[in-house]
C-alpha cells in the first residue's frame, strides 16, 4: 500500500463528521484554529505531524489511516500445489501474518513422523477425518470439528485409511515452513 497525502484532508472530515463534530468542535479539542482545521480538510493547507498528532490523538485514529494509499486488491489469487501428498490451497495474501490454507490430504494407513517447533496451529476438518498425533497420543478429528495444539508438542497430522480428509488450517509462519513446505 502506497501512501497518499491527497487523501488526509476528506479522511480527517469523515472521521470529524462521524462523530457528529463540527469544526469548531474538533479545532477546540486539538488545539488549533477553525480557520487551519478547515484549510488542512480542504486540502488548502499542507498536512504535517505538527497539525495531523494533535488531531489524529482526539479523534482516536492512526496516523496511518489518514495517510494509506488505495487498498492493494484483496482478493488471494495464489495458485493451488501438490506438495507431499497434499493438495494445498492458500487462502491469504502471500505477506499475510499467519497463513490460512484449505488441505486435502490422501488417505493413509500410517501417520509421518512427528515434528516440533515453535507456535501454535489450529484446523477445522471439512470432511473425512483426520489423524492427529499429538505428543505419542492419536486424536481422530472428524468433519465439523476443530483442533488447536502447542507445535512444541510432537505432532503430525494425516487422513486415515478410510479415505481423504479436507481441512482449513491456520500456521504461524514456522508451522507453515514445516507442515506446507516440508523444511
Amino acid at each position: 500500500m502506497t501512501t497518499d497525502l491527497t487523501r488526509v484532508g476528506p479522511r480527517l472530515r469523515a472521521a470529524r463528521q462521524q462523530r457528529g463534530w463540527t469544526l469548531a468542535d474538533l479545532a477546540q479539542k486539538a488545539g488549533m484554529s477553525v480557520s487551519t482545521l478547515s484549510r488542512l480538510e480542504a486540502g488548502r493547507r499542507q498536512a504535517s505531524l505538527e497539525l495531523l498528532l494533535p488531531v489524529v490523538s482526539v479523534l482516536d485514529l492512526r496516523l496511518d489511516d489518514l495517510v494509506r494509499g488505495e487498498p492493494v486488491d484483496p482478493r488471494v489469487r495464489r495458485a493451488t500445489e501438490r506438495r507431499h501428498g497434499m493438495v494445498v490451497a492458500p487462502l491469504t495474501l502471500e505477506h499475510s501474518p499467519v497463513q490460512t490454507y484449505k488441505i486435502r490430504y490422501a488417505a493413509a494407513s500410517a501417520a509421518p513422523p512427528p515434528k516440533v517447533h515453535d507456535g501454535v496451529e489450529w484446523f477445522y476438518v471439512l470432511s473425512g477425518t483426520i489423524r492427529l498425533m499429538l505428543d505419542g497420543a492419536e486424536h481422530r478429528i472428524g468433519a465439523g470439528e476443530a483442533a488447536e495444539f502447542d507445535t512444541r508438542l510432537p505432532h503430525s497430522i494425516s487422513a486415515t485409511a478410510e479415505g481423504p480428509a479436507e481441512v482449513v488450517s491456520i500456521f504461524s509462519a514456522s508451522g507453515e515452513r514445516i507442515h506446507v513446505h516440508g523444511s
